[in-house]
């Protein structure tokens, strides 16, 4: 399990196995679609839109849980948000997170994020200054909605 963790600039082709950038149109008049992300896998979700104001984090830090929802997609569009860390693991041969596959993104505040339903994250960080995010999900507030693992050391983050 690595000790500490490096963030690398944010792209579409890095975070493509776990999910998609939300980027605005560069054309006055254009759209970029993404319902094609939306929806769920299971029957009598309902989707659930909340804005999550988040305390400023300072690099290093450490992290000691992992999440994910293995139902729905999770959306996250900044709404008052400077930068941001975007912390996502594959899954492991036994369903949980490999946390040597553990990779983290540093993303700048005017794009957002679609998490593929069931990937392995860490909740959300933002750096600078207090910020929001709208987020957008699927739930039936059942007990496995998400799941939630607590790692066995903690991992440092850095820029």
């Amino acid at each position: 399990m690595p000790k500490s963790l490096r963030l690398v600039p944010l792209t579409q082709s890095t975070i493509s196995p776990y999910g998609t950038i939300i980027e605005r149109p560069t054309e006055p008049g254009d759209r970029n679609p993404y319902t094609s992300w939306l929806g769920s896998s299971r029957e009598g979700m309902t989707p659930r839109l909340h804005v999550n104001h988040v305390k400023a984090a300072t690099l290093p830090y450490s992290i000691d849980t992992l999440e994910r929802h293995p139902y729905s997609p999770q959306v996250f569009v900044p709404l008052d948000v400077s930068r941001y860390v975007i912390l996502v693991a594959p899954n492991a041969a036994d369903g949980g997170p490999d946390v040597a596959g553990l990779q983290g993104f540093l993303a700048p505040g005017n794009v957002g994020i679609i998490y593929r339903q069931g990937v392995w994250h860490a909740g959300a960080s933002v750096l600078d200054r207090s910020g929001c995010f709208a987020v957008l999900m699927w739930r039936n507030d059942t007990v496995d909605d998400e799941e939630f693992v607590s790692l066995p050391h903690g991992i440092e983050i850095q820029a």
